[in-house]
């Protein structure tokens, strides 16, 4: 119960120091139990919320941090016997904390301390506080542009491969993304599972809810064509461009995703067919539509399907299991915990090459 402690008191050290700071933050106080995992909980409303966290301990360990709804925010971090390792990392808290579809989740700000010897030496929550809203129009005004104090978001506008996911095994790499960014930006995702491109228009849980949040700067990645399986293609082109259109029109900077293949081989093992590829039940390419509409309209592109195609088939039809959820249940679309990371890997690397994100917050 020592890590509990030094992290009830380190917070509330923090929540007096930054009284006195800007006035764009305010500090709240998590409580935290257990050992191991070490599970803490600030009663907070939706919002942004910076965390530092002391990680160490007397002994050596191996602690990784996951936040609301599976959420991997730090990979295992090694920490030798008595050192002191300060990691910092913004969490998006919302209301459900997971899919927008789904069940509410707990109320507050989660935070689940674990890996093979979790140490927690001290935690700080700081709530970042929003920037103006837009008007009714949806216009942003001067003031949106220029008020400090918010924190950059990546949102994510996808389907089940993207989504929070609630239970275990399974993982969308959207899950899996936060991760790999530093105090400064927090990830988003409204990914629901089941959605396809014009459902995800239609429901105002999704779009709807998404959109007036968006802040200029902010990136929207949108992945959708798994459940686009009797869609047209001008159909999809078209409820594309609405959700670009309405990126654009909150300030926002909207960047197609392709979708990840499923693992479906051919025999000379590679995935060149209809299944693996997204080439719908109407014939139907999809990633190619939408590869054709962002050079069409100007936006960036995360060629995803591509780049889990050459994952894949370097792996063969025997190593990419475990990219998914073959052995767990013979899914070969939904990815396992390790599948969502090393997806997520590539999308930060072209987040990355793309400077679609800016360069400080990538950890």
């Amino acid at each position: 119960m020592a890590a509990t402690t030094a992290a009830t008191t380190a917070a509330t050290t923090a929540a007096t120091t930054a009284a006195t700071t800007a006035a764009t933050t305010a500090a709240v106080v998590p409580q935290c139990t257990g050992t191991a995992p070490i599970v803490c909980h600030a009663d907070v409303p939706p919002g942004t919320y910076d965390v530092t966290a002391v990680l160490g301990g007397a002994e050596a360990g191996s602690t990784g941090v996951t936040a609301e709804s599976r959420r991997t925010m730090l990979a295992a971090t090694p920490t030798a016997a008595g050192q002191r390792l300060v990691r910092s990392f913004t969490v998006n808290v919302r209301e459900p904390e997971g899919e927008p579809t789904g069940p509410s989740g707990s109320p507050g700000l989660d935070l689940a301390f674990g890996g093979a010897a979790p140490r927690l030496a001290g935690l700080k929550v700081t709530e970042v506080t929003e920037v103006s809203e837009a008007d009714e129009a949806g216009e942003v005004s001067e003031a949106t542009k220029t008020t400090p104090g918010r924190r950059h978001q990546l949102f994510l506008a996808g389907d089940s491969t993207v989504c929070d996911q609630l239970t275990a095994p399974y993982t969308g790499w959207g899950q899996q993304l936060p991760q790999f960014f530093r105090r400064g930006l927090s990830v988003a995702n409204y990914a629901d599972s089941g959605e396809s491109s014009g459902s995800f228009l239609a429901d105002p849980r999704l779009f709807a809810t998404l959109r007036p949040l968006i802040r200029p700067g902010d990136t929207v990645l949108v992945q959708f064509a798994h459940n686009d399986k009797q869609t047209t293609a001008a159909d999809y082109r078209a409820h594309l461009g609405a959700l670009l259109d309405g990126v654009r029109a909150r300030g926002g900077k909207p960047v197609l995703v392709t979708p990840i293949v499923r693992r479906w081989f051919n025999d000379d093992g590679t995935l060149d067919n209809a299944t693996a590829l997204h080439i719908n039940g109407l014939g139907v390419n999809l990633p190619a539509e939408m590869r054709s509409l962002a050079a069409e309209r100007g936006v960036p592109l995360i060629d995803l399907t591509a780049l889990t195609k050459r994952l894949v088939e370097e792996l063969g039809p025997e190593g990419s299991k475990r990219l998914y959820l073959y052995d767990e249940v013979r899914d070969n679309t939904h990815t396992s915990a390790h599948g969502a990371t090393e997806v997520a890997r590539l999308v930060l690397g072209e987040l990355s090459a793309q400077r679609l994100v800016p360069a400080g917050v990538l950890r």
